[in-house]
C-alpha cells in the first residue's frame, strides 16, 4: 500500500463546495485505489476569517470550521491536518505530520499550495499538479512564483508545451493531466424534463488580469460579456450561481436585462454536498472561460464541467483548445462565437436524452479517477 499525501486549499476556501470538490475527487480517487491518503494544508493568520468576514483567530476562524466539516463528512479526520503557519494545528498536530512525511511515497502537491521548507524537505517524491494553467507558468517566468523543487510537473492546461499553446513552459516538462471524478460519488442523476443551463462561478476569480508579451490576459468576465445575448437568442432557462460584488452594477444590471438568472453560490453550492445538489438539479451546464485560459488556447478543462458531464448533464462550454481531448459534439459542446453557442444549446435542447447519455460516457472514458489517477501514479513511478 502507498502512502500518499495531498496538499490543496480547502480551509483558505471556505463555503465553496466546488474547490472542496477537487481536493475530494484526489483524495477519495486515490483510496479508491489502495492509497493511505494523508491531506495536509497550510494557512496563514491573515487567511483566518470570522463569519462575518473580518481577520480572527485561526481556532475560531470559518476556515477551521469549514476544514472540519469537510473532513468529518467524507472520512478524513483522521488523516487530515490544518496548519498555521508551522504552528497551531487542527487534526494531526505538526510534529506528526513531519513524522508521516518523512515514510510518505509521494506528496501530491495541488496548486504549489504546501510551502512549509521544513515539511517538503520530509517527502522523498512531490508532483506539482498546476490547476491555474498561464498564470502559474507566467507568475514562475516573471518572478512571482517559484515552482521548482518538485519531481514531476502535471498541468490542467493539456495544451502547454505544444504549438498550440502561447504559454511559456520556463524549461519545465509539464505533463498534462484530466480533473479527476470519483464516479460513484457522482452518480447520473436524470430529471424528468430540462432545468437551467446553470454554472458556478467567479465574475472576476481570485486573481488579476496578468502580463505577457506585451498582452494583457484577463479573466471571465472579460469573455462572459461576449455572450450575454444567450437567452434572448436561445429562448432557454440560464442561471449563474455567481459570486459577483455588488459594486459591480452595470455587469449585474446588464445580466439581469438579458435573462440570466443570478443565485448566490455560497448559499446553493456552499459545501460539497449542496454543490452536488446544484449541479446535479441542472439541466446542463453553459461556462464561458477565463479570457487567460482562451487567448492562450491552454487546453484547459474544469473540473466543475466535468462533474457537469459524470451527473449525465451535457456541457455547453467555450473552448480553450481542449478539442483534441475529450471528444466534442455529442454531451460536450464546445463553441468560440456568440453564434456558435447559440447553435450549441439548440443542438443540446433538440436531443436532450442522447446529450445526457453521452455526457456520462465521455466522464466514464475520460475522467474517471480510476483511470486519470492511476496513469498518474504510472507517470510518477510509484504505481
Amino acid at each position: 500500500m502507498f502512502t500518499v499525501f495531498v496538499s490543496g486549499a480547502l480551509a483558505n476556501r471556505p463555503h465553496n463546495g466546488g474547490g472542496a470538490w477537487v481536493r475530494l475527487n484526489w483524495l477519495l480517487g486515490l483510496k479508491r485505489l489502495g492509497c493511505k491518503v494523508f491531506f495536509v494544508e497550510e494557512i496563514r493568520k491573515e487567511n483566518c476569517r470570522a463569519k462575518t468576514g473580518g481577520v480572527t483567530t485561526f481556532a475560531d476562524s470559518a476556515n477551521v470550521d469549514f476544514f472540519h466539516k469537510v473532513v468529518n463528512r467524507f472520512g478524513l479526520a483522521e488523516a487530515s491536518a490544518l496548519i498555521c503557519e508551522e504552528g497551531e494545528t487542527e487534526g494531526r498536530s505538526f510534529a506528526e505530520v513531519i513524522d508521516l512525511a518523512a515514510s510518505a511515497d509521494l506528496l501530491i502537491n495541488l496548486g504549489g499550495h504546501l510551502t512549509s521548507p521544513r515539511l517538503l524537505a520530509r517527502f522523498r517524491r512531490k508532483a506539482y499538479v498546476d490547476l491555474d494553467p498561464g498564470f502559474t507558468q507566467i507568475w514562475h517566468e516573471t518572478g512571482h512564483l517559484r515552482v521548482g523543487g518538485h519531481d514531476a510537473y502535471f498541468t490542467v492546461g493539456t495544451n502547454i508545451g505544444s504549438a498550440a499553446c502561447t504559454i511559456p513552459t520556463g524549461g519545465t516538462r509539464w505533463q498534462p493531466i484530466l480533473p479527476p471524478i470519483v464516479l460513484d460519488e457522482w452518480p447520473v442523476c436524470s430529471l424528468e424534463r430540462r432545468t437551467a443551463f446553470t454554472t458556478i462561478a467567479n465574475w472576476r476569480g481570485p486573481f488579476g488580469p496578468v502580463q505577457w508579451n506585451g498582452k494583457t490576459l484577463g479573466l471571465k468576465v472579460h469573455e462572459f460579456r461576449k455572450f450575454l445575448d444567450l437567452p434572448a437568442k436561445t429562448g432557454q432557462q440560464f442561471e449563474l450561481a455567481l459570486n459577483i460584488h455588488r459594486a459591480e452594477e452595470k455587469d449585474l444590471q446588464a445580466l439581469d436585462r438579458h435573462g440570466w438568472k443570478i443565485v448566490n453560490p455560497s448559499e446553493v453550492a456552499g459545501d460539497p454536498d449542496s454543490y452536488r445538489r446544484y449541479v446535479q438539479n441542472s439541466g446542463a451546464e453553459f461556462s464561458a472561460a477565463q479570457e487567460i485560459y482562451v487567448a492562450t488556447q491552454s487546453g484547459w478543462f474544469s473540473d466543475r464541467t466535468a462533474a457537469y458531464l459524470a451527473s449525465g448533464k451535457p456541457a455547453l462550454v467555450q473552448d480553450t483548445g481542449f478539442s483534441r481531448m475529450p471528444p466534442i459534439g455529442k454531451g460536450l459542446v464546445s463553441f468560440r462565437t456568440p453564434e456558435e453557442a447559440s447553435d450549441g444549446a439548440r443542438i443540446i435542447r433538440d436531443d436532450y436524452p442522447g446529450h445526457c447519455r453521452a455526457a456520462r460516457t465521455i466522464a466514464e472514458e475520460f475522467f474517471d479517477s480510476r483511470k486519470v489517477l492511476g496513469s498518474f501514479l504510472t507517470s510518477v513511478g510509484i504505481h
